[in-house]
């Protein structure tokens, strides 16, 4: 047999006792000192070690103890566990209700009432793990149970049986009270029933469609149900129970003439339903109402209040409704009404329906959580009216290019029969320079509508701000300071530079505006890494690498009901005549068409901060094309050349011809696409180039001139939109010898694109 070592604590004792005896020897009086203190800490150490599991056992013993005198007196099953799993002690109703338990696991023993334990147990161990206290009701055919448990200290739990009624093998004059209960699949087959329930039927069925003429149950809906004594009407209460079941309830009171009254089970015995339930007056005081349902309202009592005072939302008053419901109008309708106070992020629909008991008449409101599905409804709302605005904005942007096309165009012809001594020439630059005003105007709708043209190039985000500093910091002027922070390793970023300065220019000018005593901006950027996908305000941000630029403000801040709608166009927290409503709603759409994320946080009276991620790149950018948009004055020389005009809108198209033939062009012109095909039709016609709208009635621009092209394939193709270039998607790329135009256009930019196309050498694909 092998020799036993020591314990560490009894060799530590041994050594620094030993210590001590060579101290007291020794001649030299450092050394003598030297050994008694290490002496003496070894032998500290040595009996901490060894008193420390004495502690701790005389702990654990106060603690059983504690914890057995509190629960020995319990006036319900009570038993004290450890992590394991096993019964260290069950007070004096668990051992005459299961037996001696001491030792056993606690699933064991509870299989005597509960069909499946240990999910149940799994469930209330994982939630007391987190939040210190849990509980579940539970359902089965010996009786409705509820399990709590409470994390007594680290590795003890207490677990508390409470029976809620219907116990195994009820009496005739019990089960007179309880309320009618079925428990039913996901296929509808019934799978249990209360003897309140079996008595009224006189059968036991097998779904539920032999129970009830009008499936699918609705909660708080009445539906009638083949009864022993013939069909009658009763309110049903559903809820989901326990691996997908549905537990099914009849409601006390009466909901027709012909309801039985054989179940006399008053709204005491609904106090444990699983259901959320109000007891309502005509005049909307609130009788009674059970336990789920003051937990859904987060009410503590509901004595003394209307139903007005917990809920709201119906945009007319909720005792209007009630009268209504009461008098058999509004009865049966479901109405999604909002929680009032604290309470106002809680969503309820509310079922009303009648109890004739002629000596308690009362309405019956069968309540339901829909606080997620409202959740989500608003997101979706949310979602659809941006895309809305977005698709109003882009609609209105195009009709202002065509009307500002029209204007600036005629104003170009008017300022070549002016020169700068005539009285109507400054008259005329003014005109062009709002005219110029405009379009930028509407730029920026195109922006939000995410429709303008984007010239994407890879952008190091430093350099650019550097480049912009000057810039900013006249418009922040003398009393904010500007501030940059960069990461040194800022990765670069695929983006159209001129868009993301007035992305930029316009955060910071709120932020200057937000703080009118003066402050500091910070702009931030940095690297950010997302493991898995990030949820914020209502966007989800896949996983990847970013870039993320912020731009911090110590200004007044954003109240929170005004935060969800800074994007959205023409809204502005500023006075009457301070802001166009746009800067923001430009911001986003920029953002979000380079394929980027912007968010703000805000506190009032702490400032603001807003946060743009932009997906990190590497890879090459094709050269952005240039498009002329103003050039020289209109040469001299005559051009030559037959241009097939194709525009719908009368006032750009009498611009746009007058401009060609000013240059030297024959112009032929077509109000729609099938005018043009008509024209083409003539064999003998000669056409060097077609100038089409691409949006028009009929037939749009690239579907005609691709049978058009069929014919007449060397043919040069000028297209022409107030939206962008990606409006009509990839024909253009699959048209030879074609480019884009966006209106509105000078008379410069229209000639020149001609004169550029037909000089350019043909393309074959």
């Amino acid at each position: 047999m092998p020799k036993r070592r020591p314990s560490l604590s009894l060799r530590l004792l041994l050594i620094g006792l030993l210590c001590i005896g060579a101290a007291a020897i020794a001649t030299s009086a450092p050394l003598r000192l030297g050994l008694t203190v290490g002496g003496a800490t070894l032998m500290l150490f040595g009996a901490g070690i060894l008193i420390k599991p004495m502690l701790s056992n005389l702990r654990s013993t106060r603690l059983d103890a504690v914890a057995m005198t509190l629960i020995a007196h319990d006036s319900d099953t009570a038993f004290l566990t450890g992590i394991d799993g096993l019964v260290r002690y069950a007070n004096p109703l668990a051992t005459d209700r299961f037996g001696s338990c001491i030792g056993q696991p606690l699933n064991t023993v509870l299989h005597a009432v509960l069909a499946n334990p240990e999910g149940v147990l799994l469930r209330l161990q994982q939630r007391v793990m987190a939040d210190g206290g849990a509980k579940e009701d539970i359902i089965t055919c010996n009786g409705r149970f509820r399990l709590g448990v409470s994390n007594v200290d680290k590795g003890y739990f207490l677990w508390r049986l409470y029976d809620l009624g219907d116990g195994a093998k009820p009496s005739q004059a019990s089960d007179a009270h309880i309320l009618p209960h079925l428990t039913a699949d996901q296929n509808g087959a019934v799978l249990r029933m209360n003897d309140a329930f079996r008595t009224m039927l006189g059968r036991r069925p097998a779904s539920l469609s032999e129970v009830f003429d009008d499936l699918p149950l609705r909660s708080g809906h009445v539906h009638t149900m083949r009864a022993a004594a013939g069909r009658i009407r009763a309110v049903v209460a559903e809820t989901d129970g326990p691996t997908g079941t549905k537990e099914i309830f009849l409601l006390p009171g009466n909901a027709a003439q012909n309801t039985p009254r054989s179940y006399g089970a008053g709204w005491d015995a609904i106090e444990d339903l699983p259901v959320p339930l109000m007891k309502v007056a005509r005049t909307g005081d609130v009788l009674a109402s059970n336990r789920e349902a003051r937990q859904l309202l987060n009410i503590a009592c509901t004595e003394g209040k209307r139903m007005a005072d917990m809920l709201d939302g119906l945009g007319r008053p909720i005792n209007d409704w009630l009268r209504e419901a009461s008098e058999g109008r509004g009865g049966h309708i479901s109405q999604f009404l909002r929680g009032r106070g604290e309470n106002q992020d809680t969503f309820v629909q509310v079922t009303l329906n009648i109890s004739d008991d002629s000596a308690d008449s009362h309405l019956i409101a069968v309540l339901n959580d829909v606080t997620e599905l409202k959740t989500l409804e608003a997101q979706f709302v949310q979602s659809q009216k941006m895309q809305a605005i977005g698709q109003l904005a882009g609609g209105v942007a195009h009709d202002f290019n065509n009307l500002l096309t029209a204007i600036s165009g005629h104003c170009d012809l008017l300022l070549l029969r002016h020169d700068e001594g005539d009285q109507n020439y400054c008259d005329l630059i003014q005109i062009h320079q709002n005219a110029n005003r405009a379009a930028s105007l509407v730029g920026q709708l195109l922006a939000f509508s995410r429709k303008q043209n984007l010239q994407p190039e890879i952008i190091d985000l430093r350099d650019t701000l550097s480049d912009l500093t000057h810039l900013l910091n006249r418009l922040v002027g003398e009393k904010v300071t500007l501030s940059l922070h960069h990461d040194p390793a800022l990765a670069q970023i695929k983006a159209d530079k001129r868009q993301l300065e007035q992305v930029l220019m316009n955060l910071v000018v709120n932020a200057r505006d937000a703080m009118p005593a003066g402050g500091e901006i910070e702009v931030v950027t940095e690297n950010l890494v997302l493991k898995s996908q990030m949820v914020k305000d209502r966007a989800v941000v896949p996983p990847g690498e970013y870039v993320v630029v912020k731009v911090i403000d110590a200004g007044h801040g954003i109240p929170p009901e005004k935060l969800p709608k800074i994007f959205e166009p023409f809204y502005t927290t500023k006075r009457t005549g301070e802001g166009t409503g746009l800067g923001l709603s430009t911001a986003y759409g920029i953002v979000k068409q380079t394929g980027g994320y912007i968010f703000a946080e805000s506190e009032v009276g702490a400032g603001t901060q807003f946060s743009l991620l932009f997906p990190s790149y590497d890879l090459p950018v094709a050269e952005p094309l240039e498009i002329s948009r103003a050039g020289p004055e209109l040469m001299s020389s005559k051009a030559d050349g037959v241009v097939l005009l194709v525009e719908d809108e009368a006032p750009v198209r009498a611009f746009a011809s007058r401009a060609l033939r000013l240059r030297g062009y024959t112009v032929l012109e077509a109000d729609c696409a099938e005018a043009a095909l008509y024209l083409l039709a003539d064999p003998d016609l000669s056409v060097d180039i077609f100038v089409t709208d691409v949006i028009m009635p009929g037939k749009d621009g690239p579907t005609w001139v691709r049978e058009a092209l069929i014919h007449r394939p060397d043919t040069k193709v000028v297209f022409v939109s107030g939206y962008a270039e990606d409006a009509f998607g990839d024909d253009q790329s699959r048209i030879p010898n074609s480019v884009f135009l966006p209106k509105p256009f000078s008379l410069n930019a229209l000639t020149q694109t001609v004169q550029g196309q037909l000089q350019s050498r043909t393309v074959i694909h």
